[in-house]
């Protein structure tokens, strides 16, 4: 075998794709290609939980400091829920993950943790007070008294 994976991920991908297609089974690197196969599918997990703490965080900022409501806050908070849409129609099974509590109680902790580092407010809520639902809707606003200009 010639590059290993430990040496230059790059080079030892191309190098088992080039074996697999050349029906070479034996000389590949069957564990790493199985490690690397599950990874695919964390990555996909990580761009949902990080795309969700965002749109949380800033649903929290749109219902907690309403004076601060913007353009660009809308637009994000659109943006995060247009790219969740998008990811789990590409990745169906992905929708999973928006019923698991333990995913769920993960990305709240860390949209929190945004907000408040972005805010400085310490009175936010320890849990989700929205539904899933109402956090995917393109409609729903928190507390929405205001509405900037789109």
């Amino acid at each position: 075998m010639g590059t290993t994976y430990d040496k230059d991920v790059v080079a030892w991908a191309n190098e088992q794709a080039a074996l697999l297609r050349a029906g070479k089974f034996s000389a590949i690197d069957i564990e790493h290609i199985a490690e690397e196969i599950e990874d695919v599918g964390k990555s996909e997990q990580r761009e949902l939980a990080s795309r969700m703490a965002v749109l949380l965080a800033h649903l929290l900022k749109w219902q907690f400091q309403p004076e601060h409501r913007s353009n660009s806050w809308m637009r994000t908070i659109k943006e995060q829920r247009r790219a969740i849409a998008a990811h789990i129609e590409e990745t169906p099974s992905l929708k999973v993950s928006l019923t698991r509590y333990h995913w769920l109680v993960g990305v709240w902790a860390d949209a929190v943790a945004t907000a408040v580092s972005e805010t400085g407010l310490d009175d936010l809520p320890a849990n989700n007070p929205w539904t899933m639902a109402q956090v995917l809707d393109a409609n729903f606003f928190p507390n929405e008294s205001i509405t900037p200009s789109t």
